[in-house]
């Protein structure tokens, strides 16, 4: 039996897949802590928190992902993660930037949902309100 060199890594969004690839390794963080998956490691499926994902491509290089929670399923030399939302950094510091603008746009927009869902909720409460007060 021969020894895989490389896997096979893709990392989706909801919307949209954010990297297909050939890994030579990866380092990812999960409830535990850090660890680390190689190509023949057994297969394993954990989940992710916030944090930096470092792949090292098939040719060396290393991509830098800042990730939200998600999940990591590893079987054969086939790597799935699945993430709510992340993004591709070219090296740490330019990273930190994107995660930042991202992310916080991201929670910007929720909170802004969150208040108007808010308010159509006390709207529908306060009509009911008054459809009961006409009924006789």
């Amino acid at each position: 039996m021969t020894q895989a060199t490389c896997m096979d890594v893709t990392i989706r969004l909801p919307s949209r897949v954010l990297y297909q690839g050939l890994a030579s390794r990866l380092r990812a963080d999960g409830q535990a802590g850090s660890f680390g998956v190689l190509p023949n490691h057994a297969d394993l499926v954990t989940a992710l928190v916030p944090s930096v994902l470092v792949l090292v491509a098939e040719d060396g290089t290393e991509r830098f992902f800042g990730i939200d929670e998600g999940l990591l399923v590893k079987r054969d030399q086939h790597v799935s993660v699945v993430v709510r939302r992340g993004v591709l950094g070219d090296d740490l510091e330019t990273l930190h930037k994107k995660v930042r603008d991202t992310f916080i746009e991201a929670e910007d927009d929720e909170r802004v949902a969150r208040s108007a869902l808010s308010r159509l909720e006390a709207d529908m409460v306060r009509r009911l309100g008054q459809f009961k007060r006409m009924q006789p």
